[in-house]
């Protein structure tokens, strides 16, 4: 799957969004990769994530294990497992820190891929990463739909995507003139009162 056919699928499910936004890591930004749009549909996820496992399968080999960060990594890590023919578990805060729970094992000797769906600073998947190097297994590399850092994200084991854009990202107190024009949203999850 090229990167244009990548990014159509997300035009078409009305999920790459313009205006101000407020990222998740605090960062603003004119673009929005409203992922969970591409998630409700099953047969667009599975189209992405099928085309993500023959990829990550090319770049590292046979996987066990895919791990992804909850929660919007466990839809692509589940599907992207599924065409690995790999067991799919994931991590969860637990006092602040990503952990396996629920029982969630990765045995030794697994080979094991991280991943995430959307990547921007890469602190996530830094966190999903440190929580499996506690396990035993062989952690190989990772992958994600979209790499929005444009392959400047460091998240210390290879990383395969997609698509890597370049999409700018600013602090609040250095925003552009025509970005700092419009009023910021929060489309994310994270923060959401229940």
């Amino acid at each position: 799957m090229t990167k244009d056919e990548v990014l159509a699928e997300f035009r078409d499910a009305g999920a790459l969004l313009e205006g101000h936004f407020i990222l998740s890591s605090g960062l603003r930004s004119p673009v929005f990769l409203q992922k969970m749009f591409i998630f409700q549909d099953p047969v667009r996820t599975e189209r992405l994530c099928k085309a993500l496992a023959e990829k990550a399968q090319a770049a590292f080999g046979t996987i066990d294990v895919v791990v992804s960060p909850a929660v919007g990594g466990i839809v692509p890590g589940y599907e992207t497992a599924r065409h690995l023919g790999a067991k799919a578990i994931f991590v969860e805060r637990e006092d602040g820190r990503f952990r396996l729970r629920r029982g969630f094992e990765i045995p030794e000797g697994a080979r094991v891929l991280m991943v995430e769906d959307i990547i921007t600073t890469g602190l996530s998947s830094r966190e999903c990463i440190a929580a499996i190097r506690e396990h035993p297994g062989t952690l190989v590399g990772a992958a994600c739909l979209i790499d929005r850092s444009g392959g400047s994200a460091s998240i210390g084991v290879d990383l395969v995507s997609l698509a890597q854009l370049d999409i700018p990202t600013y602090s609040p107190d250095a925003l552009p003139p025509e970005l700092a024009a419009i009023p910021a949203t929060k489309p994310g999850s994270r923060g959401l009162k229940a």
